[in-house]
């Protein structure tokens, strides 16, 4: 997973994976940089030593600047179809990735590039990031399932402004929105990620999984089985050794040693 290739880098810093979009100066996302994402992220789940993530662009100007449009332009629709279900594979193992990813978000991100931003759990942002779905002024619409995270994460009414109008917004303004968790400078953004990450590397690991599976799972049902999605979910927490771990340190007063089982 070290090996430089043409579409991203990635780097182990104690438990935490750093995945580095690789294409200068904009990291537009292509088949390639898709599939190499697919195998990283398939490599770091059967990877007991690494628990949390962090995906960032490489540069200053952009985290991605949308799908490769060279990629794209002669595409019919069934080349985009095809196109489209690479991209999701990829999006979804991303979305359902069963360790915490942040988002570390450094310049541009737009179309794709938001959409997979969209996929991680959280997104942080430089002061100088811009993001947009400007699909609408192409005559197409997101593709990376903008249509649906967007909404699910910042409301409706907020989501159809963004996706209708395709307008850029500020960091600021993602802020505002809940669109991001938080804004820091250029030159601290990767390692706050990098914070974030370690920090939720040190949590139980399979008690991050059911929380994430909990949350996730139960924003596309209603809430009663949602809640019943939930206690199986804390059920299956009482399972595991760091359960024990965590109440055993607890009552003993310390901090507890977790082992992600």
């Amino acid at each position: 997973m070290n090996d430089v290739d043409v579409a991203l880098q990635c780097e182990l810093i104690g438990k935490v994976a750093v995945i580095t979009l690789n294409r200068p100066s904009m990291n537009p996302i292509n088949q390639q940089m898709l599939i190499e994402l697919y195998q990283t992220l398939s490599d770091i789940e059967l990877n007991d030593e690494i628990q949390a993530v962090v995906l960032t662009g490489s540069g200053e100007r952009a985290f991605a600047a949308g799908a490769d449009m060279s990629e794209m332009k002669d595409l019919d629709a069934e080349g985009m179809n095809k196109w489209n279900q690479v991209s999701r594979r990829s999006f979804d193992k991303l979305a359902n990735f069963g360790k915490p990813v942040v988002a570390a978000i450094n310049g541009l991100a737009l179309g794709g590039g938001c959409e997979l931003a969209l996929c991680c759990d959280f997104r942080i942002c430089s002061e100088h990031a811009k993001i947009a779905l400007p699909e609408i002024n192409l005559g197409i619409i997101p593709g990376g399932g903008g249509t649906q995270r967007l909404q699910r994460l910042i409301g409706q009414a907020k989501a159809k402004e963004l996706l209708y109008f395709g307008d850029m917004i500020t960091a600021q303004e993602a802020l505002n929105c809940g669109l991001v968790n938080k804004v820091v400078p250029l030159d601290a953004l990767l390692d706050t990620a990098k914070e974030w990450a370690a920090k939720l590397a040190e949590k139980p690991a399979v008690a991050l999984r059911m929380m994430k599976t909990a949350v996730q799972t139960g924003a596309d049902t209603d809430l009663h089985h949602a809640i019943t999605i939930e206690s199986v979910c804390f059920g299956n927490t009482f399972t595991t050794q760091d359960r024990q771990e965590g109440m055993t340190a607890f009552f003993e007063k310390r901090k507890p040693n977790y082992s992600g089982r």
